[in-house]
């Protein structure tokens, strides 16, 4: 589907929403489809292993900023959350609760 923005050219798809959304399928339990767009996404890497802002899945080629620290962000949150099989959800959920929560709830 296409809309007028009022700009000249096309957008691409911003690489760390893909990444998100592997980070949402992970936290869902859908670690095949997970995985399977973690992978697609790593294919789009240059020779050096590098990510833009946008990808453009028309032209097949990266756009806007280059290297783009978010994208590169995105793949290292996905692939820790893919090799623990646990989204950030259930990893804030482990840490410890803080000394005055404690204190509360003995005193219940």
């Amino acid at each position: 589907m296409e809309t007028d923005d009022g700009l000249a050219g096309r957008e691409g798809t911003f690489l760390v929403c893909s990444f998100w959304l592997a980070d949402a399928l992970c936290m869902i339990g859908r670690l095949d489809e997970a995985t399977d767009l973690f992978e697609r996404l790593l294919s789009l890497r240059n020779d050096l292993g590098l990510l833009a802002e946008e990808y453009d899945p028309i032209d097949k080629r990266q756009l806007g900023n280059f290297p783009q620290a978010f994208s590169h962000v995105g793949i290292v949150n996905t692939a820790h959350n893919l090799s623990s099989a646990r989204g950030p959800a259930a990893q804030r959920a482990d840490r410890a609760v803080p000394q005055s929560s404690k204190r509360r709830e003995r005193a219940s």
